[in-house]
């Protein structure tokens, strides 16, 4: 049925793609009438905001990349995959839905780094979503978006903590104030033979009153079938997903000086599975007693104010958010599915953040930002250790209110108060420097709530399973044990950032740059501090925490732009050295994750972008990076706790890019189409340190490679007025390497793949 569906949708779209295509005009649009960061074809300037202020992409002093909503349709990119994956020197590791953790610049130790915070931070508008924690960030959606810009090496002056490799940053589009627009999108697609994929988008613009009061509603639903068997649960194609949201963004105009922007949204993000699999099963095959779910549900309130002075323009944004995240993960691969040992845990994080800056707007050779910037956010988490009914009646273990052998509540408070600015002097149109500056306190404390209770169920049921190891001895169930209040260590610290470069244009067609910068993240407390093993009382002692780490990232680059446009390059060179590094280690007996620190690292590396318009209507973009990272500096007591070794590889590939090639033809009057190939590849990686933590010179079990692997796309559309038609096949090889190695035991099913290939029709329609 799913099969005659889209084969009936696909027969539509593909007969009228001759008949009803329209190219995109090649017409270079002024700035006023555009979107910053569009028209990537027209050769006319992009736009950014990476520096807190309106620039030419081709005059910022930094390496950026930019996707208007342009050019995320003619790539189908629909999330964080797609973006990687056209990113020069960004990796995402991906586990399943709703597990992204980035790798940008080789600046990461492994793919999960639970309990740390991403080198990456993430930003919708002026919420910076990746403090919610962990990898556990869901998939944005990236309909009716005014751009993307991922800015790579640390941005700690202006964009604070957790951008110590980078920032990306997804900017939404404000109402317009004096025309109605309406559009929706229908995307269906067909994965492998039989799991049929839904895709739907709609926004409407309403200008309530010219010139002064506008409404912008967008909304989304996604309905997509998995490709993943699990042969625990019984269930075919386990992985499916479903998906809405949207967001209302009412803009109030009350002077030609003052603009405000009241700003809410949902997104709620519902696996029904994980993707990760076992290859002893299968290519897509895993294994586990119910289905490991990481469901999300993101709540956001914004309200930001523009104001202009007539020396500097005052921006104040407030944000309130929500998020609640499911993760239930079962946990029997630790002891190779000899008894049941899950995790069901439900985490609640409260999150405030006021940031308020002046940006100048006066002429003259000074510009300049000041701001001040303020975070806090509770995490809370009920963890649930579980078994199973059928389990304790087989073996007789009573005492327990129910399934769950272990339960607790805990929470932790965490908090940034700091000021930054940036000053940029231009010496003449040719030559300008700047500087900037962040300083900050941050503050991290954890806490246990009293009223759970603990049992050794699990020393009971490892010597069921394992009776020679226990020495023949099964401990008796002895109940449940409660669970007093604890409070946990209280972190604080003080951090500098800081940035300088300078800036020359040799020839007006031709900038170039050197710029020092510095980055850190927040320290981490770890909840458990100071817990013994009860499986091994000779394993690790779980440490305090970690205190913050930093980078210091010194870069060369040129940005080159030629013919009209018809020919841009950016090139950028880079040096990283990385100190105290936050790690996360897992205690290999119980399963128990913790981070501390280990010495430094360094990675280097070049990165391009090259797009080229040789004739009319056809264009060719091409980037990549080559990186090199590893670890440089470790004692004997930093490479027993972690795993690593000095020269040991950082999780990063060595080369990472990708190419389109697109050709836009007239077929009629006004109707144009287009034809396009993008192709995209990354290289093998370590997913982790390659020892066992506490165990110096035995190889970890879980220590693997990802494969290397190539993504083919094809695309051809067509547009008559304002209906648009594309018909696509991803992954057009079907490869089905591993992208992902999860570098924790307790899981069966530990590998990622890509997705298989997809076949697939969209249509679009602006109204």
């Amino acid at each position: 049925m799913k099969a005659q569906l889209f084969a009936s949708a696909s027969a539509v779209a593909l007969f009228a793609l001759p008949v009803s295509a329209q190219a995109q005009s090649t017409d270079a649009a002024s700035p006023a009438d555009r979107s910053a960061g569009e028209t990537p074809r027209s050769g006319d300037d992009i736009i950014v905001t990476a520096t807190r202020r309106s620039e030419r992409l081709q005059d910022v002093p930094l390496s950026v990349t930019a996707f208007g909503q342009e050019d995320l349709d003619d790539l189908g990119i629909v999330g964080y995959e797609g973006i990687a994956q056209n990113t020069p020197g960004l990796v995402v590791n991906r586990p399943t839905q709703n597990f992204n953790n980035f790798t940008a610049r080789g600046i990461n130790t492994n793919g999960y780094s639970a309990g740390l915070q991403s080198a990456v931070a993430i930003y919708v508008d002026e919420l910076p979503i990746s403090a919610n924690g962990n990898s556990t960030i869901l998939d944005p959606n990236l309909y009716d978006v005014e751009r993307v810009e991922f800015l790579r090496g640390p941005q700690g002056t202006l964009f604070g903590s957790n951008s110590l490799a980078g920032a990306m940053r997804i900017i939404t589009k404000s109402p317009d104030l004096d025309d109605f627009e309406a559009s929706a999108s229908a995307d269906i697609g067909l994965t492998g033979s039989n799991s049929l994929r839904q895709r739907y988008n709609a926004m409407v613009n309403l200008p309530i009153m010219k010139d002064e009061i506008g409404l912008r509603v967008t909304g989304y639903y996604r309905n997509e079938d998995g490709w993943v068997d699990n042969i625990g649960t019984g269930i075919k194609n386990s992985n499916s997903l479903e998906a809405y949201g949207g967001r209302a963004i009412l803009l109030l105009q009350p002077s030609d000086r003052m603009k405000v922007k009241l700003l809410a949204s949902y997104e709620n993000s519902k696996p029904a599975d994980s993707g990760l699999t076992n290859p002893a099963l299968g290519t897509f095959v895993r294994n586990s007693d119910r289905p490991d779910l990481f469901q999300g549900k993101l709540t956001n309130y914004n309200i930001t104010v523009n104001y202009e002075f007539d020396f500097a323009e005052l921006i104040s944004s407030t944000t309130l958010s929500d998020y609640d995240a499911s993760f239930y993960v079962d946990l029997a691969g630790t002891y190779a599915q000899a008894f049941p040992f899950a995790l069901d845990a439900y985490g609640y994080d409260d999150l405030f953040v006021q940031e308020t800056r002046l940006v100048s707007r006066h002429g003259g050779p000074v510009e300049w930002v000041a701001g001040f910037f303020y975070y806090d956010k509770r995490r809370t988490v009920d963890f649930a250790y579980r078994s199973s009914p059928e389990y304790l009646a087989a073996n007789n273990i009573v005492g327990l209110p129910d399934e769950y052998y272990q339960r607790f509540n805990s929470y932790t408070d965490q908090s940034e108060i700091a000021g930054f600015g940036e000053l940029t002097f231009r010496f003449s149109d040719k030559f300008w420097v700047t500087g900037g500056l962040r300083y900050g306190n941050t503050q991290v404390q954890s806490f246990t709530r009293g009223g759970g209770y603990n049992s050794n169920y699990l020393t009971n049921a490892y010597c069921r399973a394992f009776t020679a190891l226990c020495g023949g001895f099964i401990p008796p169930f002895s109940g449940t044990t409660p669970i007093p209040y604890a409070e946990g260590l209280k972190v604080s610290a003080d951090r500098l950032s800081w940035k300088a470069s300078a800036s020359w244009k040799p020839v007006d067609s031709l900038t170039t740059y050197a710029t020092v910068s510095t980055g850190f993240r927040t320290p981490v407390v770890n909840a458990r501090a100071g817990l013994v093993s009860a499986i091994d009382p000779n394993d690790l002692v779980i440490p305090n925490g970690a205190k913050s780490d930093g980078v210091t990232n010194y870069e060369l680059g040129l940005k080159g732009r030629w013919l009209n446009g018809g020919l841009t390059a950016n090139i950028a060179a880079y040096y990283i050295d990385w100190k105290d590094i936050q790690v996360q280690a897992n205690r290999v007996s119980d399963s128990i994750q913790f981070a501390t620190n280990i010495g430094g690292a360094e990675s280097y590396g070049v990165e391009f972008e090259v797009i080229a318009r040789p004739v009319q209507g056809l264009s060719l973009s091409v980037n990549g990076s080559y990186n090199e990272a590893k670890v440089t500096d470790l004692t004997s007591t930093e490479a027993a706790i972690s795993g690593a070794e000095v020269g040991t590889r950082l999780a990063s590939p060595h080369f990472q890019g990708s190419a389109t090639l697109r050709y836009d033809f007239p077929i009629g009057d006004s109707e144009t189409a287009f034809a396009s190939v993008n192709v995209s590849h990354a290289g093998s990686f370590p997913n982790q340190f390659p020892n066992v933590p506490g165990k110096p010179n035995v190889v970890s079990p879980t220590y693997d490679h990802t494969e290397a692997w190539t993504n083919v796309n094809l695309y051809t559309g067509a547009k008559l007025g304002k209906l648009g038609l594309t018909a696509y096949v991803e992954n057009l090889f079907d490869d089905k390497s591993i992208t992902y190695v999860h570098p924790e035991a307790f899981l069966d099913g530990r590998y990622a793949r890509m997705r298989p290939r997809t076949i697939g029709v969209r249509a679009d329609y602006r109204f």
